[in-house]
């Protein structure tokens, strides 16, 4: 079994009165949480009842909202019991639908997972606002990556398991820069398993969330897209240049990245800026939400891949890391680049100033200043600024600003 770091997180909140709303990419393990969920609370001598509704036997319960209340009642009775629904998506209206059940004042607590986010995202969102808890479930981290593969051994000191494992624990980060991390690719044992797995996530996503959830009939526009943002994350994104790419309207082409992005496949990074005559500020840094999805969609799931791309994916995974930091901040993750070539990787944006990121794929040996970090420096006057790479840890002080270096190991420490 794969620990998962917000599994504490869910179980603390079916204390709640509110709907627990697991939400994310197909298969990134929302259903076997909510396993997990359900065998806790039987454990416990809680009444539970599940529903999916891809099962066609569970359909007719959510005909209407008195049919699914009278099921409820007839299986649970009017005690406090648990009501797990997955697949929430497939349900015409679930906004509407749920919160009718909700205002109902039942005596049950619901747990409800969706993919293909359009209906939860939006739809849910405004339906259900006080009503719910939005939960989104990303594919494993590399923490919970590398805890898995060793065994949780270093599961509370995986700093001090990159400083000193440096072979084994950097030969885990290619694996997972290669791999990525949905559940099963990773509990895949056969590279052409593993193939086989990401194949079938990545033409599930399509069919069913794109051609049936989405309605979007011209999957091959939506296929090139995918393969070209694959081909260029990390990098600025031109809307022009890839509508005229697809031979598709820039609108169309807007839409489907939206739809990407609500989807759970793809992120997107804005541009930080104040002074908007000399940086570029229209254009968007996009990064997938699982790596082994991008290098699948690429056909580079071969080492090789990591001599050409390493430096990219390792900065989509740093990404990673910054989403969830600021997920439950009011900080904004952004990029900066100027017309004349500086550029940071990432700017943590806040009330209390700015934060700037640069990542390097390399073992760093001593702290060097670039130009680019420099130019921010003097049109910024930030308090630190870091560099993360893979194994230099060191902080120093240069012209009032503080230059740490943190290395991956670090970073993923939950102690960090």
């Amino acid at each position: 079994m794969i620990k998962r770091t917000i599994y504490p997180k869910l179980l603390d909140h079916l204390e709640k009165p509110e709907i627990t709303m697991l939400v994310g990419s197909r298969q990134a393990g929302k259903t076997t949480l909510m396993e997990l969920l359900k065998n806790e609370l039987q454990s416990r001598g809680e009444e539970t009842i599940s529903f999916n509704l891809d099962r066609e036997e569970d359909q007719p319960f959510f005909k209407s909202q008195i049919t699914l209340v009278d099921k409820l009642k007839l299986n649970l009775g009017e005690k406090k019991s648990y009501v797990f629904i997955d697949e929430i998506q497939r349900l015409e209206n679930a906004g509407l639908f749920l919160k009718g059940i909700y205002d109902r004042n039942l005596p049950y607590k619901f747990i409800v997972t969706g993919s293909g986010s359009l209906e939860l995202k939006e739809k849910i969102h405004e339906s259900l606002a006080g009503r719910k808890r939005m939960f989104e479930i990303s594919t494993l981290s590399l923490e919970e990556f590398v805890n898995y593969k060793t065994n949780y051994k270093y599961e509370n000191k995986l700093n001090e398991f990159f400083k000193v494992e440096t072979q084994l624990s950097h030969n885990l980060l290619k694996e997972y820069l290669l791999w990525g991390g949905y559940p099963r690719v990773v509990l895949a044992q056969k590279e052409s398993d593993k193939i086989a797995v990401a194949a079938d996530i990545y033409n599930s996503y399509l069919e069913k969330d794109i051609k049936q959830l989405l309605g979007i009939i011209k999957g091959e526009e939506f296929t090139k897209l995918l393969m070209i943002l694959a081909d260029q994350i990390g990098k600025v994104a031109n809307v022009s240049e890839i509508s005229s790419t697809l031979g598709i309207d820039r609108e169309t082409t807007k839409r489907y990245l939206w739809l990407l992005k609500k989807t759970f496949i793809i992120g997107e990074v804005r541009p930080f800026y104040k002074n908007l005559r000399k940086e570029l500020t229209k254009r968007s840094v996009f990064y997938f939400n699982d790596l082994g999805m991008r290098n699948y969609i690429l056909n580079r799931l071969n080492q090789e891949n990591l001599e050409i791309d390493g430096g990219f994916l390792f900065q989509n995974l740093i990404y990673f890391y910054l989403k969830e930091k600021t997920a439950s901040e009011s900080s904004k993750v952004n990029y900066w680049r100027t017309l004349d070539g500086a550029e940071v990787d990432f700017v943590i944006n806040s009330g209390a100033g700015v934060w700037p990121i640069e990542v390097k794929y390399a073992n760093l040996k001593i702290i060097k200043i670039s130009r680019s970090m420099n130019s921010f420096i003097d049109a910024y006057h930030p308090k630190k600024m870091t560099i993360i790479n893979l194994v230099l840890n060191k902080t120093e002080k240069v012209n009032n600003v503080e230059f740490e270096v943190l290395p991956i190991g670090e970073l993923i420490s939950p102690q960090s």
